[in-house]
């Protein structure tokens, strides 16, 4: 067997070792959460800001025989995927550093802990103070003839549909500073096109969240002002022109890499 095979069965098999320790860990974690709090109280939790604002006395109602059960269960996977992300993005991390120069890791880290915690930041502040505000706003134009009666499995498939938006969204500031890092689009030019921004920013806010004019807002205002906070952090670490992204390896890692 050749070398190169060697060293390609080997990172198969150190990728499958670490992936075998994410999913134990996700499920550990999904097994302290099914025992305590449990699932039930993890969704009554997750469903707060709807019955809230809801009449007194609504409950969502279940019209599948297991979805009381299993939709719950889904909710708490979730749970357990949020909480163990930090151990996710290590084992990521641990898999693909020793592949980096010392340089490129003191960006590649800070990017991800950066993206971790502005899209939990978003997903904050999607359930903190959108949801109140929406589910507030769309039940005010209910007719008094009607009861609202929300199925618990279609509003789960809309928290994850918007958490994943403002997940996504509060990613902006990164994505600007890495186009910017990799000397793609200057900050010039994306200062430049902030008029398609915005536009851009109302349309895709549109298609993602409900027909209301107060959700779409509430997704394109984050959107415009994390841009602006992308452009503030891109001028520190924009590339300059002629530079280059290869720089002359230190002795520790040409030692480094002879010893791999």
């Amino acid at each position: 067997m050749s070398v190169q095979q060697d060293t390609f069965i080997s990172h198969l098999v150190e990728l499958r070792d670490r992936l075998l320790r994410t999913l134990l860990v996700v499920g550990l974690v999904f097994v302290g959460l099914f025992l305590y709090p449990g699932s039930g109280p993890i969704y009554d939790y997750l469903a707060a800001p709807l019955t809230q604002a809801l009449p007194e006395g609504t409950k969502m109602i279940a019209t599948g025989v297991i979805t009381p059960f299993l939709v719950p269960v889904k909710v708490t996977v979730w749970v357990a995927l949020i909480v163990a992300l930090p151990y996710v993005l290590y084992q990521a991390w641990a898999f693909v550093a020793p592949g980096l120069y010392v340089h490129e890791k003191r960006l590649v880290l800070p990017l991800v802990v950066a993206s971790t915690v502005l899209f939990v930041a978003g997903i904050a502040f999607c359930y903190y103070f959108v949801f109140g505000k929406v589910f507030a706003f769309i039940n005010s134009f209910a007719p008094e003839s009607i009861t609202p009666a929300p199925d618990i499995e279609a509003y789960f498939s809309f928290v994850l549909t918007m958490f994943l938006a403002f997940g996504v969204t509060f990613e902006i500031p990164v994505i600007v500073v890495v186009l910017a890092r990799a000397g793609i689009v200057t900050v010039e030019q994306m200062r430049a096109a902030r008029p398609y921004v915005i536009v851009g920013a109302f349309v895709i806010a549109a298609i993602v969240t409900p027909p209301d004019v107060l959700s779409q807002v509430l997704l394109a205002g984050p959107m415009c002002v994390l841009y602006e906070v992308g452009l503030l952090f891109a001028r520190f670490v924009a590339k300059k022109p002629g530079e280059s992204d290869w720089k002359a390896p230190s002795d520790a890692e040409m030692e480094r890499e002879l010893d791999r």
